[in-house]
This record gives C-alpha cells, sequence and structure tokens, in this order.
C-alpha cells in the first residue's frame, strides 16, 4: 500500500517528509486552501523516486500544464467539477488523479467515463468546501466500488481510521494523510507520519 503525503507548503517541512520517502508527496496549488503553496513556490529538490503531485480545483488547463512544468510534477490531482473530457486533455502530458467525494448516495456508475482517462481516483469525504476535511466517510461504501482504477482513501486518515480500513479487508491502492498529521495547516508531524508509515510498512 503507498503513503501519499498531502497539503506541504514549507521548504524546510517538505525536505523532512523528503527524507521520510513516501511513495507520494501533494502539494496544493489552489487559492482558497489554507494550504496554498503560493504564486512564487519553488519546488525543493527531492528523490526522484517520489511522486509529486499537484491538487488542483477547477482550474484551466493552461495554469495546471503550466505548474507541472515548473515544478516538475508527477501527477495532477483534481478535486472540482472537472469532466472526463478535461481530465483526457491532461491524460495526454500527465498522470491524471480526480478526487470524488463519497457519501450514501454516491453512484459509482458515476466514474465510467472517467476510467479512460484517470490513472487513479481519490475518495474522500464529501463536502462543499474545497480543503482538507479532517472526517471519514463510511469506508463500507467501497463494497460498491469495481477496483478497475487504483485508488487512494483520503479523509481524515490517521493511524486509528488506518487500521479500521485494514480489518474491511478493503486494498486501496494508497492512503492520503494530510490535515490530522499537522502542526499546523500545511506543517506536517514527522512523528505521526513515521507511525502510520511503519504501520503501512
Amino acid at each position: 500500500m503507498k503513503l501519499k503525503v498531502c497539503g506541504l507548503k514549507y521548504t524546510d517541512n517538505i525536505r523532512q517528509i523528503a527524507e521520510l520517502n513516501p511513495d507520494y508527496m501533494g502539494f496544493i496549488f489552489f487559492e482558497g486552501s489554507k494550504r496554498f503553496v503560493g504564486h512564487d513556490f519553488v519546488m525543493p529538490q527531492i528523490s526522484s523516486e517520489i511522486n509529486k503531485v499537484g491538487v488542483f480545483v477547477n482550474s484551466n488547463e493552461e495554469y495546471i500544464l503550466a505548474s507541472v512544468k515548473r515544478n516538475d510534477l508527477d501527477v495532477v490531482e483534481l478535486h472540482g467539477s472537472e469532466s472526463p473530457e478535461f481530465c483526457g486533455k491532461l491524460a495526454k502530458e500527465v498522470k491524471v488523479m480526480k478526487a470524488f467525494g463519497l457519501d450514501e448516495e454516491f453512484d459509482f456508475k458515476s466514474l465510467e467515463p472517467y476510467k479512460k482517462n484517470c490513472s487513479f481516483f481519490l475518495f474522500d469525504y464529501k463536502s462543499d468546501i474545497y480543503e482538507g476535511i479532517p472526517k471519514p466517510f463510511n469506508p463500507e461504501l467501497l463494497r460498491n466500488y469495481d477496483n478497475s482504477i487504483p485508488f487512494f482513501i483520503s479523509g481524515g486518515m490517521d493511524l486509528v481510521k488506518f487500521r479500521n480500513i485494514e480489518s474491511l479487508k478493503i486494498e486501496p491502492y494508497g492512503i492520503d494523510v494530510g490535515s490530522r498529521m499537522e502542526i499546523k495547516p500545511g506543517y506536517k508531524d514527522i512523528i505521526k507520519i513515521i507511525q502510520i508509515k511503519n504501520n503501512i510498512r
């Protein structure tokens, strides 16, 4: 199972997390977030073994691809109302991860048009705001997913919730940790990241 640490903002903390060698590191390029990296962000030098993920919300294609090029991003993570066609345009240049908020009403058939254009899905807590929400969705809902595209689980993920996922015998490609692993928005707690990484391994 892969580990994705998302919402990194501060250069020293980015380097600290990179030393732990997570599989994915996420950087938010959405101005409405408290974890927005800023317009003058310069990606620190980190291992090429770590996949760099840029998080966007209803951004235009030009902004996304310029950010990909400037920061050498490996994956773009889309959290807005981006269409399957929009994902397809980006997929010609970079891997695409499309996020979906889950609740009891979510129809997994709605994922079908996205499957040919996305390398990953991310399942999160359904919310009307585009910010890290430390709340979980009911993981039992994932029994309705056919697992045809690798997926990450987000939504208030911490060590307890990770163990709950394990107990259900659901096998995500990875877990996404963020707001519950912070000292302050955008600054991750190294000890908590080490703990969850050790449990995943």
